[in-house]
């Protein structure tokens, strides 16, 4: 009878080392490809979804609600997809199917920096966290600095998925509606409330293209001129 020899995985210290290594390793690099591609994984959840469902019917919307209740975050999400052309089979919202020019604003180059940049592109005094913001790292192409304010971008470049490269740009409205003109754009961002004449520039840029027109914010000025807008005649009247 011929014998056999069975032969058990080499069990020595050395090798369980290389293998809780290697596993380490690969964790890693995981949550590396996760924190780079944070679009892949988002869902919205039901407001939110209203949110973007909206802009397939509605050239200009609002996403009026209080402080941290994902806001901005589903503005970030939502001008990622039409940055990269990239939309996750659940979208029923506003699709872009080339590339195109978008703008992105808050009040001050501070506050987009510090809010609307970091979900965009990730935290802005670390060059190293650069793509594991709403934009996919891999979908970064160029970046540009803005002059004046540390770690604030003044745009970026993204590859689309049909071909070519949109463009974002970072705006404020302490920049004053001059420099708000003269641009054409596939859709304006606001993040936080703007004031009428600069929300009337940002519309205006996309009056040639049919663009979009999104806000996102709490409304901690009150009934102002631009809150009135999207209110109905018998929400106006409930709140007298």
């Amino acid at each position: 009878m011929n014998s056999q020899t069975i032969r058990s995985p080499d069990s020595s210290p050395v090798s369980l080392r290389s293998l809780q290594q290697q596993a380490l390793m690969l964790s890693r690099e995981l949550e590396r490809r996760r924190r780079r591609n944070r679009l892949q994984a988002y869902r919205p959840y039901n407001k939110q979804r209203e949110f973007h469902e909206a802009g397939a019917v509605h050239r200009e919307r609002l996403f009026m609600a209080g402080n941290q209740l994902g806001k901005t975050i589903a503005g970030s999400f939502e001008w990622a997809m039409h940055l990269t052309g990239k939309y996750p089979e659940w979208w029923t919202g506003r699709r872009f199917d080339q590339p195109g020019r978008y703008w992105a604003a808050g009040e001050t180059r501070v506050s987009t920096r510090d809010t609307i940049q970091k979900l965009l592109v990730g935290e802005p005094e670390k060059e190293e966290e650069w793509g594991t913001g709403a934009i996919p790292g891999a979908d970064i192409i160029d970046t540009s600095r803005a002059m004046g304010v540390a770690n604030a971008l003044d745009s970026v470049v993204v590859k689309h998925v049909a071909g070519g490269s949109s463009t974002l740009l970072f705006k404020a409205y302490e920049q004053g509606r001059g420099k708000w003109q003269g641009d054409t754009l596939n859709g304006v961002w606001f993040d936080e409330e703007p004031p009428l004449d600069i929300y009337t520039e940002g519309l205006t840029r996309t009056n040639a293209t049919g663009g979009l027109v999104m806000l996102t914010f709490t409304p901690l000025k009150g009934m102002s001129d631009v809150v009135q807008m999207f209110l109905s005649d018998s929400d106006l009247k409930d709140m007298k």
